[in-house]
């Protein structure tokens, strides 16, 4: 990397592989940069290769045996003390978070600190769930099942949400009794290698690695490797379907969590000042818009079109836009320079395409503070059919596109014309549209009359390219993280009576 401002102090961060922090075997290094402030350097982690994938794979199936051996009980005591560390150091990750990310601490970065340790708790709370069943098959028969764990779990984690993703797979891998390899995300990997550093402190040697490097290089070696017995990937739709295809290439198993192009639709009779904060959280404007669950379709009845969308744009354009790290900050920075741009080009697209009016926003900060880093201010589009690129594609931005509509049939087409199915959200106080419409929609995630209300337990995953496979719940971990073994045993001398 070249022409790049480098901070007073630039910490290294080194990968943690059987129990010890490591350097790449390469001994080369890559830089990452604060979000906030432009080609400003935070830290270095290394540029891992696939020799340290060999390491960490190797550590992770010495470690394996010894771990699924254990009592569950043993499992979740650790998983809890992880978890009390975890919440003792909250404002460390929270900020660490802001500073590597861009999410703003008070609406982003906390909550994903805190939710990391809810679902650590959770897990550790049902790891005893893990078991089979007995059958009914006479009485010179006894059988059974056993849910045994699958092995070694490499987990490929997004940038977006380092944190909340990682507490989404790690907790639930350990208490089914696999071992796991974190692979970071390259521009957010800083949290990830405290995360494997607390882990370490409570967890055997090799139960928990985390790598860094790049996702064509580790991500790569890690869904060919033949150690890995499943990856666990989050990401864009477009990467996770080269990561399935190496990794199905082998029959490994695998769970994809990938894009969305979420439909939010909002009936006549839902309008009301909850509505509006509802549609602002929905929007995850607060997150930039760098969310798989962002309702970025609106779809708003034709008789309550301009109302809404007024009152919404209102509020959408009073939050803050600013440093992460100032508490006041409703809305961060944008990963980086790619993301930027590429956001930016929708926005070219969307007030270049006849009918379509940025009513709020539509180009990047030209001048001032925001300039310093890679922000975008908040974008709302009116006049967008739902065939338009703008609706269709993930922009993964601060963007909303406002589509009319006035025939429930035909919002539920819109709704599901598009190649994605994660989230929609629904609106209405009649409970008949509302469970009729969420009963329809194509999407694995459907919130009614809020724009949030994810917990610890509930089943998480999507639909069509959203991807497979469901996460953060015990549903989840079994199907997940856990394979069956039935057991059918002859019993001899069975007493007649």
């Amino acid at each position: 990397m070249t022409d790049v401002r480098t901070t007073e102090a630039v910490r290294d961060w080194p990968m943690w592989i059987d129990g010890q922090e490591v350097a790449s075997a390469s001994g080369e290094w890559r830089t990452v940069e604060n979000p906030a402030r432009r080609e400003t350097v935070i830290a270095r982690v290394p540029a891992g290769n696939a020799a340290d994938v060999d390491r960490a794979v190797a550590a992770a199936r010495a470690a394996f045996p010894a771990w699924r051996a254990q009592h569950f009980s043993g499992r979740s005591k650790a998983l809890l003390a992880i978890a009390d560390e975890l919440e003792a150091r909250t404002e460390e990750f929270a900020t660490l978070t802001a500073l590597d990310t861009g999410n703003a601490l008070r609406t982003q970065a906390r909550p994903e600190a805190t939710t990391m340790v809810s679902m650590f708790r959770y897990f550790a709370g049902v790891a005893g769930e893990v078991k089979g069943t007995t059958l009914p098959a006479g009485e010179n028969q006894l059988q059974y099942t056993r849910l045994e764990p699958l092995g070694v779990v490499a987990a490929i984690l997004p940038w977006n949400s380092p944190l909340m993703i990682a507490a989404f797979k790690i907790p639930a891998a350990l208490a089914a009794g696999n071992t796991v390899i974190m692979k970071a995300a390259d521009d957010a990997p800083l949290t990830i290698l405290l995360l494997a550093q607390v882990c370490n402190r409570h967890l055997p040697a090799g139960v928990v690695n985390a790598m860094t490097g790049r996702g064509s290089v580790i991500g790569e070696a890690l869904a060919n490797h033949p150690g890995v017995d499943k990856v666990s990937f989050t990401g864009s739709t477009e990467v996770g379907q080269g990561v399935a295809a190496k990794a199905g290439a082998r029959l490994a198993h695998m769970s994809m969590e990938l894009g969305g192009k979420n439909p939010s639709i909002v009936f006549p009779d839902a309008v009301d000042e909850e509505l509006i904060d509802g549609l602002l959280l929905a929007s995850r404007f607060t997150r930039q818009g760098q969310s798989c669950t962002a309702g970025s379709r609106l779809f708003l009845h034709e008789d309550i079109y301009d109302d809404v969308l007024t009152r919404l744009s209102a509020k959408l354009g009073a939050l803050k836009v600013g440093d992460p790290l100032d508490e006041a900050t409703d809305m961060g920075a944008v990963i980086n320079a790619k993301q930027h741009s590429a956001i930016t080009g929708y926005l070219d697209e969307g007030r270049a395409t006849p009918g379509m009016k940025a009513v709020l926003g539509g180009s990047a900060p030209l001048e001032g503070a925001l300039t310093e880093g890679y922000y975008h201010l908040p974008t709302v589009f009116s006049g967008v059919k739902n065939e338009f690129r703008l609706a269709q594609e993930e922009i993964f931005g601060p963007v909303l596109v406002a589509i009319p509509w006035k025939d429930t049939a035909e919002v539920i087409r819109m709704a599901n014309d598009t190649n994605y199915g994660l989230a929609a959200y629904v609106w209405s106080h009649n409970l008949d549209d509302a469970l009729n419409t969420a009963h329809q929609v194509d999407a694995g995630w459907v919130q009614v009359n809020q724009g949030g209300g994810q917990v610890a337990g509930q089943s998480y995953g999507g639909y069509k390219q959203s991807g497979m496979g469901r996460e953060v719940s015990l549903e989840g971990m079994l199907e997940g993280f856990t394979q069956t073994k039935q057991i059918n045993v002859r019993l001899r001398g069975v007493p007649n009576g």
